[in-house]
């Protein structure tokens, strides 16, 4: 009777992975956009920087994506992430993009790291800072907003800020976004309110990339 239960849930089970976000590809080729998402919340979800996703799909600013459209997630044949190179084919050759400097940055809110970067619970890829519910939450460096909303699993309400073409921001689990897509922010200017992070606990996930990869955010900013 085992035998006829046990390939019946695995099937169940595989059914239920499929609809959820642990369907993702560990390193997919392409993705189709859905409503709602951005070039910056695709190059987010996937760890690569939206510069080089948006020179890989001759996309511009990457402002004109829309849904059902399929987005390339590797450089195409002979060309590199961040580099100019071409292919034997005589491809025109994508434009290289220089390092940009860091901003000058400071501390998204008040509170003491609970969650070291790379540490757990939460995503491992920025820190989680304790603090109070509804407390302000700032942006740490002047900049764009790229992304407000709540469409990345494991982020809650989510904010991206674009600094340059070498640095993003993040701040995630907020109770209240303050600012939408396309504006403009200053350097200290409240951007959200603090919701519940891991564990239920009001915490604030802050979260610094470089190139599209996650640094400890500990290395820009002053010492607490």
């Amino acid at each position: 009777m085992r035998a006829h239960i046990v390939p019946g849930l695995l099937a169940l089970l595989l059914l239920a992975a499929c609809g959820s976000g642990a369907s993702w590809q560990a390193k997919p080729e392409q993705h189709i956009v859905r409503k709602g998402e951005t070039l910056f919340s695709i190059a987010w979800r996937y760890g690569k920087d939206p510069t080089d996703v948006a020179r890989w799909n001759r996309l511009g600013d990457g402002s004109l994506i829309y849904p059902g459209q399929v987005i390339r997630l590797t450089p195409p044949s002979g060309a590199s992430q961040r580099t100019g190179s071409t292919s034997t084919s005589g491809r025109q050759p994508l434009p290289s993009i220089p390092a940009q400097p860091p901003p000058a940055w400071t501390w998204p809110t008040r509170g003491t790291i609970a969650v070291e970067f790379g540490g757990k619970p939460g995503s491992g890829t920025g820190v989680l800072i304790d603090g109070r519910a509804g407390q302000p939450v700032v942006a740490a460096a002047s900049g764009r907003v790229v992304y407000a909303g709540g469409g990345l699993i494991g982020y809650g309400e989510l904010i991206i800020l674009k600094h340059n073409d070498t640095y993003l921001s993040a701040y995630g689990h907020n109770a209240k976004l303050l600012v939408k897509e396309g504006q403009a922010v200053r350097k200290g200017q409240q951007i959200a309110t603090m919701g519940e992070g891991p564990e239920r606990k009001p915490r604030l996930h802050f979260e610094i990339r470089r190139n599209g990869e996650p640094v400890n955010p500990r290395r820009y900013l002053s010492a607490r």
